[in-house]
């Protein structure tokens, strides 16, 4: 029995849901502004917000399709591989390119912290998502060093991290394929010997 209140357990339900499993229709405007506000509520420091979401959706989702395809054909997969990875940049309704802004000579916060804020603002706007009744999943690999892709979607002295595909799941799915515990990451620490 699950008595985890219902924030909790937002957290506690939520799965990747990949592209492939995600249909019409994603979230609406009002609806992705909620997911921005929970990523906002990240730590920070309130000095900095250092990521930006960018939404690809409609028109764009076709200009990220040729970026990719583009891609695919300069790492030597050739014209079918091209339209695979063209054809999964068109899949999910909505795309939310990552961007960092990491600011590595701030005098208040060291830049790992604004890296855990970005983590902790990935994982609220997927959580908020998952709460909305969307499914979505954080996707990387390769693309995000792709020269052209990262320079279509950063400004100078940005990074790239990647992509949330966001969308309806296309249907009730299990959950996630494995379940660890909490064990598997709390652990007891316990300090050096001295002598």
């Amino acid at each position: 029995m699950n008595t985890a209140p219902a924030s909790l357990d937002a957290l506690l339900t939520r799965y990747s849901v990949g592209p492939k499993h995600l249909v019409e229709p994603g979230p609406s405007d009002a609806q992705l502004a909620l997911m921005a506000e929970a990523a906002l509520r990240a730590p920070d420091h309130a000095e900095l917000v250092p990521y930006r979401f960018k939404l690809v959706r409609g028109a764009a989702k076709q200009g990220m399709a040729g970026l990719f395809a583009d891609a695919a054909r300069a790492a030597g997969k050739g014209g079918e591989g091209a339209t695979l990875d063209a054809e999964r940049a068109l899949k999910p309704p909505v795309t939310v390119a990552v961007v960092a802004r990491i600011d590595l000579g701030h005098p208040l916060v060291p830049a790992h912290e604004q890296w855990a804020a970005v983590g902790g603002a990935i994982a609220n706007f997927l959580t908020a998502a998952h709460a909305l009744g969307f499914g979505g999943k954080m996707l990387s690999g390769a693309k995000v060093r792709d020269a052209a892709i990262a320079a279509a979607f950063c400004a100078p002295g940005e990074t790239l991290l990647g992509w949330i595909a966001l969308g309806t799941p296309a249907r009730k799915a299990a959950g996630p394929s494995r379940k660890l515990d909490a064990s598997a990451v709390l652990v007891d620490w316990h300090p050096p010997c001295r002598e």
